[in-house]
């Protein structure tokens, strides 16, 4: 009764664990823990999450462990819009009221007491709070660490994302990795200051490298360059210390008072170059350390597409050399270069398990089948019942009587490597008896389908042999005895067996295969290899052969005798008959030794049988009697040209791929005893023609330096640099060259850099500082000052004496200041801008025009205007005043409302003195009336000794106000004018008797004309300086009486007369409602108004010469003219009066003139000759002419030379009368006269147009020169700058100019859509900001700061991101019921629009979709019910696996049986 029970119990605890929820493994059972449940759904969709299973305890009894388990999911990097998790969860408390008011919560990170507490501060106030006691799951616990937090606990995390690891990266960032993909750099750097640089490089840091960290100790400063792989450069200025990023690399920066240190934890998005910016000082030490990545390196592929579509197979992966810097894969010999690179194996794993359909059969078979299906049971259907009842049998009638499936072995594939020893594959297929491919091949049969295998090409090395050419050889045909030659491990030429005949009587050929081969000792396999590999002679691959002879019969025997005589009679006769039976015979000829031009034959012995004319083995023959050896000519008659070839030469590089070259030529040898060939053209020779070149060391160069040209020298002078290129490159077999990065060169980089130019440099200007600002409030300007320097040959400057640079143009520079605002100033005084000038009329006119400050002596009934020129007053506030008394106005005097005074046809009345009043400010002007005969009329109510307090009583009186003394004399120039006056009739004799020695015998009607045309040209009136007048008073203490005195008037009036024609006249007609200014009064051409047509006369102009140095001579026509030392140019003037204007025209030696770069007419008619020589003398003539007529004159032009000097020592003019223009080493000007008549010049300011801008922008300056010249247009000279103040202030100099800034943003174009997909169709591209001048010159940042900087990242669309998850249909649950149940489904990367499927990792920017899942997790019934939770129960029963605990309890119902 026990026994019952007990069995009863167990039964029944058998029926509680089939009912669980899920079958249990061994220590569930144990521990009475129910089974775990499924997992969770992850806490977050990415950036690492946490899900957990559940299971419950079956026992009454508390279980030992826990019932809760955890693991990490969504392990992908979450979009760069996510932000992040832990500030989420700060940020959603943001509308929950705290303390009454609500905050803007910051994540607090780190903390060190309890990490997985919600700790948020509040932006702004910064008071931190615990906002909940523990984050979410998947919550990282630091922000460097993978642990997070589950459940408020901080739970380890390992490097594979796996709960409870303790697997961290190497210096690498490879998990659990070895650090074998990096290496350890490490380093220090010294600066230089005394090599005068501003900044140096440190170190380059290549892309995608980790753990950097730079210490510098000293001055100087770090900052940081980039450039990515694209060419882009970008650059980093540390500012204090924190935190930078810069191509998507955080950089830690840290300045402390005696260092800097930078740390970058990597992986580096570009090229890093580290700098230092040097400042005066002590040099400074930089330590460096970081692992710089293995670029090339072992990748392994993703499976290669099943052998099988259905039915069951295999698929294999291999490995790839991928380069991590461009991304590309590429050849396995850049792997092969790093030791610490090791190939991974190939994985292989069973793919494709679903049965194929009965109506396809298997489907398409992959073109390599790598490894054979899985075997499997295959049955026919059950026949039916023997019986309708009462128990029958059921059988598989009899089937699969065909063959069984057999292996089938393909050809193998090409070895795995390009060099040396590899490994080959080959398809392997069960083939069944239709021809298809199938299974239930017996596995322990299948051939092999990997083998090593050996590639004839040396890896980086000399090949051992060469290409010898094949030669034809004669040889001797002879059947011999084979002896058999086996397969070894070194290549050997293994002959086949021979075949049979090529005919079946007569002579005919054998042929067999002869290989190279070799033994492979691992596989036990032979492998076939190219006949080079070889060595010996190669066993010939035919042979004659001879089977019995194709004519002739077997004879008859002799009658027949007794039987026993008969056998007596054949055993006597046997030996003689066998002897007989075989003898020799010859048997044709072999091949003709030569095609042409005379070759031997030998005759062909062999064993014959005589009774059925067979060839037989040579062994039945006589060897003593066998015949001699028979040779005949052939072929004699002479070859035809053939091609000739040399013996090749030697390879042209030993490796990369080099040339073999040999001549070949046409020859043709005339007979076959001559030793001598001639040689043809290659037309006599038939094609094709023997190449003369072949191709050799066709092998990859190992890397090697090469250098470029060296560039132009980095300065002239005082020590440079030049550089060149020196790069790391590869020659490879296919005749490309491979640029290398410089780790992979083995010997030392040669100098890419050398000094040049060690010579001392000359002096030159050096700017230096601003000097101060020249107002101290309002706009204002400043001077860049200079100094002169001179750069030595050790490369450093000094300061020398400014002398040294004279030579050179010192440089000149301004920019606006502006130190403060000035105070509203008060109205300006008023001023009036007088003109210290005395007026002489010297003929008649109809109106002049006169200026206050001065002296003015006029011609009765001449209209005169005295204008008052005022500053800071209106004109029509201006008071006149004559003798002290307001002015009125009379019929023939006027003040207009401009605020001059116009007097009509002036009268000795109207002398006196007028005096111009604007507000405070006076000036007078002494006006008189020259009377007859030169004398001057003075009102009787001036008396010398009271006129000038006469002027201040009753100015004073008018005005209220007490004026001093009024600085002017009214006879202070009298003396002086009336002896200009008096020496005026004797100035127009002169020219008159000029013009009568130049015109010969002219009528003297028509001199009378030229003489009127000549005074109708002069001028109307003289103005002189009062300066210069007071210099005269000055110099003549003793009076005008005496000699010195006329000497001095004279003078005088050759310097008030030379300005006819050539300058502009202030005394005649201006237009109406002219401006003066600051300069003098306005200056025009004289009018010529002719009132009836004149013939054309050309004028002479009193002959002077300016002061030595002469560079430019300007003569007029009519002088002759030596030249003794060279000049720049002359100038021979030409200028003519007529009505209607003459034309001018030139001839030389009464020949016409002949223009050219250096002889040329200008535009006034004048000749110009530049630099004039020998071959420049001769008569010039100038022609002017008119309808009316012409006129002539002509000027003698003579070079001395240094040598026969023809001038007067005391003169100017030579003995013939002509001008001598000679440089003198004085520095005083030498004054050349001709008689009286030498003439000085007016005075006037000159400026020279301005200068270009000293810089294009960021404020420049603009220089022009301003000199004060004194005498007439084109022979003025250079004088002191006071002698020209009188003309008005100095006209500036320089002047601001192009103040915009110079630099802005520049951008390059947007670079390809690429980068991280962040949404359907939607990536990144990125283009490059930087700064530069408008030069193009790149600038750093910091001159940019103030401008708005433009993007360098924005969206775009891209092929890459239309990319997408593609899921099948869910396969059949593999289970009906229980726990156990999963379904899976094909889920794969494929494009929208194409369909195309690419590697997954290209989908990664999106969670993959989940290929298996859980399914029917049902309860598999009551408790006792016995049935099958799997569909694959059917094959448990047929294996016979249901003795097996596990397939026993998920078949019961199939396995109750058993």
């Amino acid at each position: 009764m026990e026994q019952d029970f007990s069995s009863c119990k167990l039964l029944v605890t058998a029926l509680l664990i089939l009912s669980s929820r899920t079958a249990r493994s061994e220590e569930d059972r144990d521990t009475l823990w129910d089974a775990w449940g499924s997992w969770s759904e992850c806490s977050r969709t990415c950036g690492g999450g946490a899900s957990y299973s559940l299971r419950r305890c079956l026992s009454s009894k508390t279980c030992e462990g826990q019932n809760i388990k955890y693991r990490t999911c969504s392990n992908v990097d979450c979009p760069p819009e996510a932000g992040d998790f832990r500030a989420q969860q700060c940020s959603a408390h943001a509308d929950v009221r705290h303390q009454g008011q609500y905050h803007e919560w910051l994540p607090l990170y780190n903390d060190p007491d309890n990490p997985c507490a919600l700790k948020c501060k509040a932006k702004g106030s910064g008071f931190v709070v615990e906002l909940a006691p523990k984050v979410l799951d998947g919550t990282r616990c630091y922000t460097e660490s993978l642990d997070m937090c589950i459940s408020g606990v901080c739970q380890i995390v390992g490097c594979d994302h796996e709960l409870g690891s303790t697997t961290k990266e190497d210096n690498c960032g490879v998990c659990n990795g070895d650090g074998s993909s990096c290496r350890l750099v490490r380093g220090h750097y010294k600066s230089q200051q005394a090599s005068g640089k501003t900044e140096d490089t440190v170190v380059v840091v290549p892309y995608k490298s980790r753990h950097v960290r730079l210490v510098l100790k000293g001055p100087d400063h770090l900052y940081v360059e980039s450039k990515t792989l694209q060419g882009l450069k970008d650059e980093l200025v540390f500012d204090a210390s924190g935190q930078y990023h810069l191509e998507n690399t955080t950089l830690d920066y840290q300045k402390l008072s005696d260092k800097e240190i930078l740390r970058v934890t990597g992986p580096l998005g570009a090229d890093f170059t580290v700098k230092v910016k040097l400042t005066s000082g002590a040099d400074s030490v930089v330590q460096y350390i970081y692992y710089q990545p293995i670029i090339h390196r072992w990748r392994e592929t993703d499976f290669f597409p099943c052998s099988v579509t259905c039915g069951g197979g295999y698929q294999l992966t291999s490995a790839e050399c991928f380069d991590l810097r461009s991304g590309r894969v590429v050849v396995d010999q850049y792997c092969h270069y790093y030791p610490e690179n090791i190939k991974p194996k190939p994985k292989l794993q069973e793919c494709n398990m679903e049965p194929c359909l009965a109506s396809d059969g298997y489907k398409q078979i992959m073109p390599y089948d790598l490894y054979q299906p899985l075997p499997r049971w295959e049955s026919s259907p059950w026949t039916a019942c023997s019986t309708s009842c009462g128990g029958g049998i059921q059988s598989r009638s009899p089937c699969n009587t065909y063959d069984c499936p057999t292996w089938l072995a393909q050809e193998w594939s090409p070895c795995t490597v390009t060099c040396g020893q590899g490994l080959r594959y080959r398809v392997v297929l069960c083939i069944d008896h239709r021809g298809l491919h199938a299974g239930g091949c017996s596995p322990t049969t299948k051939p092999h389908i990997k083998e090593e295998c050996l590639v004839t090409v040396p890896c980086y090395k000399s090949m051992d042999t060469l290409p010898v050419e094949a030669k034809p050889v004669w040889h001797k045909q002879a059947i011999e005895l084979e002896e058999e030659i086996t397969v070894t491990e070194e290549p050997t030429f293994i002959p086949a067996p021979w075949q049979p005949c090529s005919r079946t009587c007569g002579a005919g050929t054998q042929r067999r295969a002869v290989k190279c081969q070799v033994l492979l000792s691992f596989s036990q396999t032979v492998a076939d290899l190219p006949d080079d590999e070889c060595e010996g002679p190669k066993p010939a691959a035919s042979q004659p052969c001879y089977r019995n002879p194709c004519s002739g019969v077997a004879g008859q025997g002799k009658e027949s005798k007794r039987e026993g005589e008969e056998e007596e009679e054949e055993e006597e006769e046997e030996k003689p008959e066998r002897e007989e039976l075989h003898d020799w015979e010859y048997e044709g000829f072999t091949e003709c030794s030569e095609s042409c031009g005379g070759g031997v034959q030998e005759a062909v012995v062999i064993c014959l049988n005589k009774q059925t004319r067979e060839a037989a083995d040579q062994r039945l023959c006589v060897s003593s009697s066998r015949p001699p050896q028979l040779l005949q000519d052939c072929r004699t008659q002479p070859c035809p040209p053939r091609w000739g070839t040399g013996v090749w030469s030697s390879c042209s590089a030993t490796c990369g791929v080099g040339l073999l070259t040999r001549t070949v030529a046409c020859t043709h040898r005339p007979s076959r005893d001559s030793n001598q060939t001639e040689v043809l053209r290659d037309e006599d020779c038939q094609n094709p023609k023997p190449s003369p070149v072949q191709a050799c060391n066709r092998f990859d160069c190992p890397p090697m330096w090469d250098t470029y040209d060296w560039g132009q020298c980095s300065q002239s002078c005082g020590g440079g640099v030049k550089m060149r290129k020196v790069l790391c490159k590869q020659r490879l077999a296919d005749g490309s060259i491979l640029e290398l990065p410089e780790t992979f060169c083995p010997s030392r980089s040669p100098g890419s850099q050398q000094p040049c130019a060690k010579q001392e440099c000359p002096p030159h200007w050096v700017t230096t500082d601003w000097s101060q600002c020249s107002v101290t409030c309002g706009n204002g300007i400043q001077n860049l000052q200079a100094i002169c320097r001179r750069l030595g040959e050790d490369g450093r400057y000094s300061t020398i004496d400014d002398k040294n640079c004279s030579l050179i143009g010192r440089p000149t520079r301004i920019r606006p200041c502006l130190i403060r605002l000035c105070e509203n100033p008060s109205k300006p005084e008023p001023t009036i801008l007088t003109q210290k000038k005395v007026y002489i009329q010297w003929r008649k006119g109809k109106k002049i025009q006169l200026v206050v400050g001065g002296h003015g002596y006029v011609l009765p009934w001449t209209t005169v205007v005295l204008r008052c020129p005022t500053r800071h007053f209106r004109k029509g506030h201006i008071r006149w005043l004559k003798e002290g008394k307001p002015l009125v106005s009379l019929p023939h005097l006027s003040i207009t409302p401009l605020g001059y005074v116009k007097i009509h046809q002036v009268r000795a009345s109207d002398a006196g003195i007028y005096t111009c009043a604007a507000g405070q400010a006076r000036e007078h002007f002494v006006l008189k009336i020259i009377g007859s005969k030169n004398k001057l009329s003075v009102p009787q109510s001036w008396l010398l000794t009271e006129g000038q307090q006469k002027l201040a009583q009753s100015d004073a009186v008018l005005t209220g106000d007490k004026f001093p003394q009024q600085p002017i004399s009214l006879n202070q120039y009298d003396n002086i004018v009336e002896h200009l006056l008096e020496l005026k009739g004797s100035v127009q004799e002169e020219k008159d008797t000029t013009d009568k020695r130049h015109s010969g015998e002219k009528h003297r009607s028509t001199l009378e004309d030229e003489r009127a045309s000549v005074e109708a040209s002069g001028p109307v009136v003289l103005i002189a300086d009062t300066h210069r007048l007071d210099e005269i008073l000055q110099s003549l203490s003793e009076g005008l009486g005496g000699l010195r005195g006329e000497q001095l008037i004279a003078q005088l009036l050759s310097e008030l007369t030379m300005t006819q024609g050539e300058t502009n006249d202030s005394t005649l007609h201006p237009p109406e409602g002219a401006e003066f200014s600051t300069q003098g009064p306005p200056l025009y051409k004289p009018k010529i108004h002719a009132t009836r047509p004149r013939n054309p006369v050309i004028i002479q102009r009193p002959r002077k010469v300016g002061g030595a140095p002469l560079p430019e001579i300007i003569v007029q026509v009519g002088v002759p003219v030596v030249l003794q030392k060279p000049v720049a140019s002359l100038e021979l003037r030409c200028e003519a009066l007529g009505s209607p204007e003459p034309a001018r025209t030139w001839t030389k030696n009464g020949k016409e003139l002949l223009y050219n770069s250096r002889v040329g007419l200008l535009t006034t008619g004048s000749l110009r000759i530049q630099s004039p020589s020998k071959a420049d003398e001769g008569l010039y003539t100038c022609t002017a002419r008119n309808r009316l007529g012409s006129t002539s004159l002509s000027s003698w032009l003579q070079i001395t030379g240094s040598k026969g000097r023809n001038c007067g020592q005391g003169s100017s003019m030579g003995a013939n009368g002509s001008i001598c223009f000679e440089r003198s080493n004085s520095s005083q000007s030498a004054e050349l006269c001709h008689g009286q008549s030498c003439h000085l010049s007016w005075i006037r300011w000159r400026v020279d147009p301005w200068s270009l801008c000293s810089a294009t922008c960021g404020g420049g300056s603009q220089t022009r020169s301003v000199r004060c010249m004194r005498g007439p247009e084109g022979r003025s000279r250079e004088v002191e700058g006071q002698l020209c103040l009188d003309r008005g202030r100095r006209p500036s100099d320089s002047r601001p100019c192009n103040l915009l800034p110079c630099a802005g943003w520049a951008t390059t174009s947007w670079g390809p859509c690429h980068g991280q997909c962040i949404g359907p169709s939607l990536a990144t591209q990125h283009r490059h900001v930087f700064c530069q001048n408008t030069n193009g010159t790149k600038v750093p940042y910091r001159m940019c700061s103030g401008l708005h900087r433009p993007s360098s990242l924005k969206n775009c669309s891209t092929e890459g991101c239309s990319l997408h998850w593609h899921v099948g249909p869910w396969t059949q649950c593999t289970a009906t019921c229980g726990r156990h149940g999963f379904q899976s489904r094909p889920v794969t990367c494929v494009h929208r629009r194409t369909g195309k499927v690419t590697r997954e990792h290209h989908c990664m920017w999106r969670p993959r979709p989940p290929s298996w899942q859980r399914c029917n997790i049902l309860s598999c019934g009551r408790a006792g019910e016995c049935r099958d939770s799997t569909r694959y129960c059917e094959k448990v029963q047929q294996l016979e696996l249901c003795p097996l605990p596990q397939f026993k309890s998920r078949c019961c119902h199939s396995c109750r049986n058993t």
